[in-house]
């Protein structure tokens, strides 16, 4: 039987409902960068709840926590922020890119890493018996390192082992072709893989050819328009969907900072209630149909995050 593996135990893909696909609940990177960017610490429990309880009034049902064991993770704190909102949370094992990770894996195997992998989704993570959904690994800009090609064999062999399905981080959007293809490499499928952070790179022909890999495709900093305006997002989703690729995109908004989240000041924002209540309107009013964006936010992510064995 296939299955979802959430912090409060495993559930049936068609119980997941309405789902962003990579967040962040409580977080914070390793020396220096919380030291040097405060606003990049995400330590309040109760913060997540209250903002949770925001996004639960909007419709949102689950989320991925895609915070690893170096970017503070907490096991405990989901679990507790799951009991007392109600919304699943799906927890990743593995590791960031390596100007996060790469201090933490220097002196492992492979083989340890994937050792790792496999404790937190069949086990616990740190020593708990809170169990991991997914795999996370990540590359850097344009290129991939050393530390990170070894992280990405070990989530092979754990992908293997479990059938837990591997979701990515992409700096500045790049590099995802060759994620899918050195994940193929140690034996994952493109359709058991989430790529990351893609409306980071809006460039059609590239969408066009990480689509037709067959791989989730994850437009997840929605609201971020530093990076590029939403309504660019969504002329690519929209282009995606009537290419026939609909039923590979997911969303989120990636809050990883204090100043996103309403229940840390006056003044922050946008905050878990952005995609449910500005930006799907937005996508309905451009024509993209509602069947669509129910597909993007309810039955690809119930697809994506089972476990397939």
């Amino acid at each position: 039987m296939s299955t979802i593996q959430t912090v409060l135990g495993p559930i049936m893909p068609e119980e997941l409902g309405v789902t962003y696909s990579h967040d962040h609940l409580l977080f914070c990177p390793p020396p220096p960068y919380c030291e040097n960017d405060p606003d990049l610490r995400l330590d309040s429990v109760e913060n997540a709840i209250q903002d949770f309880r925001f996004f639960k009034a909007a419709g949102g049902q689950a989320l991925v926590e895609m915070s690893t064991v170096e970017t503070g993770r907490s096991p405990e704190g989901m679990k507790a922020i799951a009991e007392e909102s109600g919304v699943h949370i799906i927890a990743a094992t593995g590791h960031h890119a390596a100007k996060f990770s790469g201090a933490y894996v220097a002196d492992k195997t492979a083989q340890e890493i994937a050792a790792e992998m496999i404790r937190d989704l069949t086990e616990g993570m740190n020593g708990t018996q809170i169990q991991a959904g997914l795999i996370k690994i990540g590359t850097s800009k344009d290129e991939m390192t050393a530390s990170e090609q070894k992280v990405i064999h070990a989530a092979g062999q754990a992908h293997s082992e479990t059938g837990a399905p591997i979701s990515t981080h992409t700096e500045a959007g790049t590099f995802a072709l060759e994620q899918i293809e050195s994940l193929r490499s140690v034996g994952v499928e493109p359709e058991h893989t989430i790529i990351g952070h893609l409306d980071r790179k809006l460039d059609w022909d590239y969408h066009k050819a990480i689509a037709e890999t067959g791989a989730y495709m994850s437009f997840d900093q929605l609201s971020k328009e530093k990076y590029w305006p939403d309504i660019e997002r969504i002329a690519f989703i929209k282009r995606l969907t009537e290419a026939g690729h609909g039923h590979q995109v997911l969303l989120s908004c990636d809050l990883a900072r204090k100043s996103y989240w309403p229940s840390y000041g006056f003044g922050n924002g946008p905050g878990l209630t952005y995609i449910l209540w500005r930006f799907v309107p937005w996508m309905l009013e451009t024509g993209i149909p509602r069947d669509a964006v129910a597909d993007m936010l309810i039955r690809n992510p119930a697809r994506a995050f089972t476990w397939k064995k």
